[in-house]
């Protein structure tokens, strides 16, 4: 990463003293409609930046109703990638937004999805190098949202497909490379060990128990992990705020999973 836009900019997505990121992503209403917990987005932010939430993620059609000016500060990242889940194939993700909007938003990090493995991957890998030369332009940084998904895959959380997708991130320009967890510190050591920028880790489905949950995000960072950026384990659960809390307990002040737990109650 170059360049002192990118070096402010970047300072707005993390913790000052962590030096970690605890990244809510609500672009989920455009491949899924107004589900549970992006009904109201506002008020969603609002929960999520009360418990410590360094950034949101979202679409740019939903910036404009009302991401700054009122509560705590929370970063603003805009996803320029969409599918819907309608489509023939949702894994095609097309570009939807340049990064010179997004910078005339105010924005201070750009979001790419790419689905390394997938029908159209070569399309998406010549997005993200484009991207990728519009970010270091606008001194923008880049979170690269790398996935294996092709029907040829069968396990996505494989470590050395997630090890490779993160490189892949990595190669094209991604300041922040956001993949999938492997399921334990040791496989995800060796996916950070070979991705020379900071990786985060995504939610994936719903899980069934808080523990359940704070314990994935407990591994990822014993494995090397520079935080998280979920969705839906946080903006759909009861209390938004409290589970923000107990995962910036864990990510910027390294607490155990029970410590962590005790913010719930």
């Amino acid at each position: 990463m170059t360049g002192i836009g990118k070096k402010i900019r970047i300072e707005r997505i993390m913790h000052r003293d962590s030096r970690n990121m605890v990244i809510i992503p609500m672009d989920h209403g455009i491949s899924n409609g107004p589900i549970k917990g992006l009904i109201d987005v506002p008020a969603s932010i609002n929960k999520v930046a009360e418990g410590g939430a360094d950034a949101v993620l979202m679409q740019k059609g939903i910036v404009i109703h009302g991401h700054r000016g009122y509560g705590h500060d929370v970063g603003l990242i805009v996803h320029i990638s969409a599918s819907t889940a309608l489509g023939p194939d949702p894994n095609n993700k097309v570009q939807v937004c340049s990064v010179e909007e997004v910078v005339k938003m105010g924005a201070d990090a750009v979001s790419i999805h790419i689905n390394v493995g997938s029908e159209t991957e070569s399309d998406q890998l010549q997005q993200l190098g484009m991207v990728s030369e519009e970010c270091t332009y606008w001194g923008m940084p880049l979170l690269a949202m790398m996935y294996p998904r092709g029907k040829d895959i069968q396990n996505p959380h494989d470590a050395e497909l997630v090890a490779h997708v993160a490189r892949v991130g990595a190669e094209l320009g991604a300041d922040v490379v956001k993949t999938l967890y492997t399921g334990n510190p040791d496989t995800f050591r060796d996916v950070v060990r070979g991705c020379p920028v900071p990786v985060v880790i995504a939610g994936g489905p719903k899980t069934n128990t808080d523990q359940e949950f704070l314990e994935m995000i407990r591994g990822a960072m014993d494995g090397g992990a520079r935080g998280v950026a979920i969705g839906r384990n946080v903006f759909q659960h009861e209390n938004p705020t409290k589970i923000t809390k107990a995962i910036t307990e864990i990510v910027h002040f390294n607490r155990s999973v029970e410590e962590a737990l005790e913010m719930l109650k």
